[in-house]
Order: structure tokens, then sequence, then C-alpha cells
């Protein structure tokens, strides 16, 4: 049998282990050099963070005075939008519309366009006998006009572009004009030419002031207001005309020394004022609030990268933890593959050299390498389940079974093995009938042969392993109890998790391929069941599969 003990010494040496261990205490030293070389930097830019901060507190007042500016300039905007879009679509005029014959169908152009803040719209004409025209629109007809306040504010918008028209001069842009010489009729022209860019007319509109006062204004203001990145109720907009009156808010008169920024209107009514007034932050005191904020956020920031920095370190440390254990379940594996190896290759060995005449003798040896095939087939069917489970390709295959021919088969497989080396296994079987369960029967087999082969390792001596089954309510109940070594109760949560071995004790001496029982709650949840584990260190362990009699609606084939 000395061949046998010479082929069974399998796995890593002892040297190849320690190297393994120095190879992953240089990686955890190589992994805390990373960390210092990414916190020192860091600590380096936060202390250049702060220095730029209070720079910026400094040099903040400015950039709040011109943030304030720009609101108002926000509402100025608004204005002018909303009188280009009105222009555009009001005081475009085909060429041909201002003819003599054509003049009194440009009613029907006005009439087909919705026009708000127009007092008048009007049409100047240099190819018609009279050259102006004003729109009625309450019978959609183009009038000329009698002398009235009205009538002179467009003569005296028109008179430059009569001068172009009698100088003959080319108009290069056809941009929108303002008059603004009669505050009472602020008038808005665009210059109608034709295909030699010559003047042939304008279409233009007397603003309304009442419209723009008490519709427009208000509107530009709420619509700018929720771009700023103050509360409403801390400051007010307050608006005034080219004399001072003011105009918004109505009601109770503001003081024009509280005016914190003002500035006029850039496009029509550029005589009337915006400013900004309300109990909110100055710029000073603005600037060293947000140097706080500033702080905070970069201080958070912080914790948010070293938390993900420990995050890392963590997950780091386990991947090289679930490395050392996967050297580990190599070295294992090739123990327990050399070891049954072994023995076929000794035994049939002996009776190939016709050393064993003896036909009990054959017999034996023929159920020493029966037993032994089983068990490396038993592993083998372990790491590809496993790997099958890995990579989500596992089937089971649910049939009609009786477990307790399921228990029998497993029984009279571990039969010679466990009388070879003396154990006393007890069978205990259930009190009333267990009637035929849906399971995959290879699968249960596999699982209760690895608790036996549990047991087996670690029995420590004494050879006494039960075997139980047992129906309770609506369960059937298989445990596998021994009198062995017994595992740690901090380690029973881990024990069931992929490579994990108790690495304290008696148990970490044992070979295993840490498998095992990963695969048998693996087939416990997979039939709708439990697994579960009571131990205590020195007195041994019970483990426990628990299966539904009737297969749940989620267990899958």
């Amino acid at each position: 049998m000395s061949a046998l003990n010479n082929h069974g010494n399998g796995g890593f040496s002892n040297s190849e282990l320690r190297a393994v261990e120095r190879n992953v205490l240089g990686g955890r030293r190589v992994l805390w050099a990373g960390v210092l070389a990414v916190l020192l930097p860091l600590v380096v830019l936060l202390g250049l963070q702060c220095w730029w901060l209070a720079d910026l507190e400094r040099n903040s007042a400015i950039a709040r005075k011109a943030a304030l500016d720009n609101y108002l300039g926000a509402i100025s905007k608004e204005v002018r939008y909303f009188y280009y879009k009105i222009s555009e679509r009001a005081l475009n005029l085909p060429p041909e519309a201002l003819g003599q014959k054509s003049i009194s169908k440009a009613g029907s152009y006005f009439k087909k366009k919705e026009i708000v803040g127009a007092k008048r719209l009007f049409v100047v004409s240099y190819l018609t006998r009279d050259p102006i025209y004003f729109y009625d629109p309450e019978t959609h007809a183009m009038e000329v006009p009698t002398f009235s306040d009205e009538t002179v504010a467009v003569w005296a918008a028109a008179s430059p572009w009569a001068y172009l028209r009698k100088k003959g001069a080319k108009i290069d842009t056809t941009n929108l004009s303002v008059d603004q010489r009669d505050p009472d009729n602020r008038i808005i022209l665009n210059p109608i030419v034709d295909d030699n860019w010559k003047l042939i007319g304008l279409v233009g509109m007397i603003v309304d002031e009442e419209f723009f006062a008490k519709e427009l204004l208000p509107k530009a203001i709420a619509v700018s207001l929720p771009k700023f990145e103050k509360p409403k109720e801390e400051l007010v907009v307050v608006v005034r005309d080219g004399q001072k009156r003011q105009i918004l808010p109505q009601g109770e008169p503001t003081n024009p020394k509280n005016d914190r920024v003002k500035r006029n209107l850039d496009f029509i009514f550029t005589d009337w004022t915006l400013s900004l007034q309300g109990d909110f932050a100055s710029p000073e005191k603005w600037a060293r609030a947000n140097f706080a904020l500033n702080m905070t956020m970069s201080a958070a920031l912080a914790a948010v990268l070293l938390g993900g920095i420990a995050l890392t370190v963590r997950t780091t440390m386990r991947e090289m933890k679930l490395s050392a254990m996967k050297n580990e379940f190599v070295s294992n594996v090739s123990h327990e593959l050399r070891t049954p190896l072994s023995s076929i290759r000794v035994f049939g060995e002996f009776m190939r050299r016709g050393r064993v005449e003896d036909p009990a003798k054959v017999r034996e040896y023929g159920n020493y390498i029966e037993t032994e095939s089983r068990r490396l087939t038993q592993l083998i069917n372990n790491i590809l389940d496993f790997s099958r489970i890995e990579s989500g390709r596992k089937v089971y295959s649910f049939e009609p079974c009786d477990l307790e021919d399921i228990l029998a088969g497993t029984l009279s497989t571990f039969a010679v093995r466990l009388r070879d080396k003396g154990f006393e296994i007890t069978y205990q079987g259930p009190d009333e009938p267990v009637p035929e369960t849906e399971v995959d029967a290879n699968a249960i087999d596999r699982a209760v042969a690895n608790l036996l082969d549990n047991a087996v390792k670690y029995s420590n001596g004494d050879r006494r392993i039960r075997l139980e089954l047992e129906r309770v309510g609506d369960e059937a109940r298989i445990s596998v109890s021994d009198h062995g070594i017994g595992i740690p109760r901090d380690e029973l949560e881990k024990i069931f998790e992929r490579f994990h071995r108790v690495s304290t004790g008696l148990v970490h001496d044992v070979k295993g391929t840490g498998l095992g029982l990963s695969l048998v709650r693996h087939i416990a949840e997979a039939h709708g069941g439990r697994v579960a584990v009571e131990s205590e260190v020195g007195k041994g362990s019970r483990f426990t599969i628990y299966l539904p009699l009737t297969r749940p609606q989620g267990a899958s084939a």
C-alpha cells in the first residue's frame, strides 16, 4: 500500500502555499500604497480649493451685482422678444400689397393675424396717392387718417425713410426701427423693399402703453424670476417711466435710494428704468454664505470620495481573499482527485499483475475501485454543478420520486467506504409514510452525499453518523448528524458560501473543495426548500434539508 500513500499526497507543497500567502501580503501592501497615493493628492486639492474659495469670496460682490443686473436684463430681453415676435407676425406685408390698386386689400393681411400690444397699425406707401393708411380693426379696412397726434407721430417717424426714398438709396437691411420722439405714441417700423432693395413703404404699429405697463411687464417679470436663484419674496422689481413715476409695483411708492441695481429697457420704452429692491442679502453677505456652502460641499465630496476609496479597498481585499480561497481550492481539489485515482490505480495494478487470485479478494478490490470511482464522480459532479450554477446553466429535472429509495441508494454508495473506515451509520425512517415528491433524484442524492461526506471528513475519531427522514406537516426533512468537531457559532452563516472553509481549529486541517455545502443550499432552494445547520464545537453538527411535499410555483425545472 506504499504506492497508495505516495500517490495520495497531492496538492500544493507548504512552500508553495507560503509563497501564495506572501503574494497576498505583498498585494495588500501595494493596495495601501495606492490608497495613500490617492489620499495625499486629495488633501492637496482640498487645500488649494479652500484658497481658491477664499479668493472667490473677495471677488463675489462684483459677480453678485452682475447676476442681479442679468436678472433685470432677462426682463428686458423678454420685452424685446415679445415685440420682435409680434412685429415679425404683424408687420411683414408682401411688397405687392403696397400698390395703389392693392393697398385697400392690406387690411385682409392684418385681419388674418392675431395682434396684441398694438394701439394702431398703419402702412406708409410710397407707391400710392395718399402715403399713410391706418388699419380699422372693426371694418378691417385701410383708411386715410385725419390730422391727429398719432398722424403727426407717424409722419415724424417716416420722415427719415422718406428722405432715403427720395434719394433712391438702397436699403441693405430691413431690421425693425423704433421711434420714440413722442412718448405717448411710440412706433415700431418695418421697411418694405422691392426686388432692387429700393424702399417702397413702411409697415408699423403704435405701441399700446397701457398693455405694456399692465400686462407685458408683469408677465416678463414673472417669467424671468424663476431663473433667479433667490426666493421670490426677497426682492421687488420697481419700474419707473421717463418722468420718474412709479409704474410697478402699484400701491405704496418706493424710495429710489434703496435701488440695489438699476438699468434701462433696451429696445422700446428705453427711458423707462428697472431696478431691484428688497430684503435680500448684500453681495458681501452673499459671498460669505456662498463660501461656507462651497466648503461644505467640498467636504461632503471628499467624504463621498473617501467612502468610495474605502469601498474599493474593501472590495479589493475581498477579491484578494477570494483569490486566496481559490488557490486553496485548487490545492484541495488536486488532493481530492489524486486520492481516489491513486486507490483505483493501485487496486487495478494488483489485479492486472495477478497478485490477487482469491475471488473474494477480487470482489473486495472491485468494490474498492467502484467506491472510489463513485467518490471521484461525486467530486467531478460537484465541480461541474458549481460551474453550471455560476454560469446560470444548471437545470433540474423534477419527477415524482420516493425519498426513501433515494436515500437507500445514497447509503449503498457509501457502504463500502464507511465500512472500511469503521463508521457506524444509522438510518431512521419516517414514523408516517412520506408520499412521492417531485424532486430531481440525482440532485437530492448529490446533496445528501455531500452531507455524509462532510460527516465522514469531520468525524474526529467518533465514527457514529445518523441519517434521518421524517415528515413534518407539508415538509419532508432529511437530516445528517455526526459527533465530530463541530463548527464555531460565528462561522455558521458563512459555511454555505462558495469556497468558504472554516479557518480555525481542526476543521481547517481537513482537505475539501469548499463547494459541497454551497451546492447543497442551491439544490434545496431550487426545490423550493432550504437547508439549516445546528452545531456545537466539540459535540458535532446536524444538517437538515427541508423539502416541500408539493413543488411550489417558483421552483424551476
